[in-house]
C-alpha cells in the first residue's frame, strides 16, 4: 500500500485514504452483500433501476444508489447530493446501511470521476457492468482516452476482486474493452440475444393490450440495450424468464428519462440527454409517427447546454442534431454556472446549418419557463415537445455558486395545461 501511495498525486492520496478509511470504519460491509456496479456514459440509472425491478420481482431485498435516488430496503429518497458516486466515505456508509437493513444486493452507479477519486476501491464487487461509451467529461479527464481508461480501471478492479464483468456488445467501444479484459473472459450481452427474440414480442404484445400511455418504456429501441444488460445480469443470477418478463412489463421507466406527459392531443417528453449520442437517440425515439388523425406531426425541442466550461465542444453538435431532427428549435438556459447563457445559446446555434429548411424556426429564450411555454404554444395537436438536459434535476445552477429550484416535469405540465386551455375544441 505504501508503494502504491508513493506513485499518487497528493490530491489522489487524499481520495485514496478516504476510500480506505470509510471501508475500515464501517468494517468492510461489501463483503456481506452482493454488489453490482454499473458504469458507462448513458443508461446507468435506467439499467440499475431495471436490475432492481427484476431482483425485487424475484423477492430479493435491495439497496441502490444512483444520480436519481438512494434506496435502502423499503426506504427510498431522492439523491440530493448532486453526485451519483459521492466521496468522503459516503459509499461505505451506504453499504453499511444496506447490510444493517439485511439487503441481499447493493446496486451502485459508478462514474469515471468517482473512479479517478478511488471511490471504487475497498469495495468487494461481485459484478461490474459496462453499458456504453461516448465523449463526455473530456475537459475534466484531459482526453477521451483518459475517460475510457477510468471506465476500464473499474472493470479491471472488479475482476481483481473476483467479480464478473458484463459488456454491452452493441456499443462501438465493445472491442476495446473485450480485448483489454479478454483473459478474464468478460460476458458479452446484446439486444440480439436469444431472450429478446423469444420474449420481447410477448412483452410488447402485453404492453399494447395494457394500453398504458404513461409507460412507453419498450415502445422504441431507445432502451433495449439497457434491458439486454439487465436481463443478462438476472439470468446469470438464476432468475427465471417468467419473473424477468413480468418485471420488465411492469417497469414504467425512470423519472426524467424519456418521461412522457400526455394532455389531450399533445405529448411532452422530459429527458436527461446530455451527450450528442443520447440527444440524437432521444429525438429519434420521440419523433411522432404520422396517423390518419395527425398526418404531419412535428417534433419541437427545448434545448440547452451546461456552462462552467463543461464539454463546450458539444454545443455546436447539439445544434446540428436538433436541426436534423426537429421542426422547431427553442434554445434556452440549462445550467450556465458562471458563463453567459446567451453565449452558450449562440454556440449551440452555430451548429445549426443555414439556411433553415422550410417551416423550421429557431428561437432563443434565456428563461427556461418561458422557453417551454413557447414550445408548447408552437405545438399543434399531434405534435411532440421534448425538453432535454435537466431530467429530474432539482436545480438550475447559475453564477456565483447560486442555484434556482427547478422541476422540469411540473413546468411542462403547467405549460401543457395552458396550451389545452387555449386550444379551440375540435368539431
Amino acid at each position: 500500500m505504501k508503494k502504491f501511495l508513493k506513485n499518487l498525486h497528493p490530491r489522489s492520496v487524499y481520495h485514496f485514504l478516504w476510500a480506505w478509511t470509510g471501508a475500515h470504519l464501517h468494517h468492510h460491509p461489501s463483503k456481506k452483500l452482493f454488489v453490482i456496479g454499473v458504469t458507462g456514459t448513458k443508461g446507468k440509472t435506467t439499467t440499475l433501476e431495471l436490475i432492481n425491478a427484476i431482483l425485487e420481482a424475484a423477492g430479493k431485498r435491495t439497496a441502490l444508489i444512483s444520480s436519481l435516488r438512494v434506496k435502502v430496503g423499503d426506504e427510498s429518497e431522492k439523491n440530493k447530493i448532486g453526485n451519483s458516486m459521492p466521496g468522503r466515505g459516503y459509499l461505505q456508509k451506504f453499504l453499511h446501511r444496506a447490510m444493517r437493513a439485511k439487503c441481499n444486493y447493493a446496486l451502485v452507479e459508478v462514474t469515471s470521476q468517482g473512479v479517478v477519486a478511488h471511490r471504487h476501491r475497498f469495495i468487494h464487487w461481485n459484478m461490474g457492468v459496462f453499458t456504453n461509451l461516448a465523449p463526455e467529461h473530456i475537459e475534466s479527464h484531459g482526453s477521451f482516452e483518459n475517460y475510457r481508461a477510468a471506465k476500464l480501471e473499474f472493470l479491471q478492479y472488479v475482476i481483481e476482486k473476483g467479480g464478473k464483468v458484463f459488456l454491452n456488445r452493441d456499443d462501438k467501444n465493445f472491442d476495446f474493452f473485450f480485448e483489454a479484459l479478454g483473459d478474464s473472459e468478460p460476458i458479452a450481452c446484446s439486444k440480439d440475444d436469444e431472450f429478446f427474440h423469444d420474449s420481447l414480442p410477448r412483452i410488447r404484445s402485453a404492453q399494447l393490450r395494457r394500453d398504458n400511455k404513461e409507460s412507453h418504456f419498450l415502445a422504441s429501441p431507445f432502451n433495449e440495450e439497457n434491458v439486454a444488460v439487465a436481463v443478462a445480469i438476472a439470468k446469470e443470477l438464476g432468475i427465471s424468464n417468467t419473473i424477468i418478463e413480468n418485471a420488465i412489463l411492469a417497469f414504467e421507466g425512470v423519472q426524467g428519462r424519456m418521461e412522457f406527459i400526455h394532455a389531450g392531443d399533445y405529448t411532452a417528453i422530459v429527458d436527461y440527454a446530455h451527450t450528442p449520442e443520447s440527444l440524437e437517440a432521444a429525438y429519434v425515439a420521440a419523433a411522432p409517427k404520422p396517423s390518419r388523425e395527425f398526418p404531419h406531426p412535428r417534433l419541437i425541442c427545448v434545448l440547452g447546454a451546461a456552462g462552467g466550461g463543461r464539454d463546450t465542444w458539444k454545443r455546436p453538435a447539439f445544434g446540428t442534431i436538433a436541426a436534423d431532427h426537429c421542426d422547431e428549435i427553442v434554445l434556452t438556459n440549462e445550467d450556465p454556472y458562471d458563463e453567459d447563457p446567451q453565449e452558450i445559446m449562440n454556440e449551440i446555434e452555430s451548429g445549426i446549418p443555414q439556411p433553415l429548411r422550410e417551416g423550421q424556426h429557431v428561437y432563443k429564450i434565456v428563461d427556461r419557463v418561458e422557453a417551454i411555454n413557447k414550445a408548447l404554444a408552437l405545438a399543434r395537436p399531434g405534435d411532440v415537445v421534448i425538453g432535454t438536459g435537466k431530467g429530474s434535476e432539482d436545480w438550475i445552477h447559475i453564477a456565483g455558486g447560486k442555484k434556482v429550484p427547478w422541476n422540469e416535469r411540473a413546468v411542462f405540465e403547467a405549460a401543457l395545461a395552458k396550451r389545452i386551455k387555449n386550444t379551440p375544441l375540435r368539431r
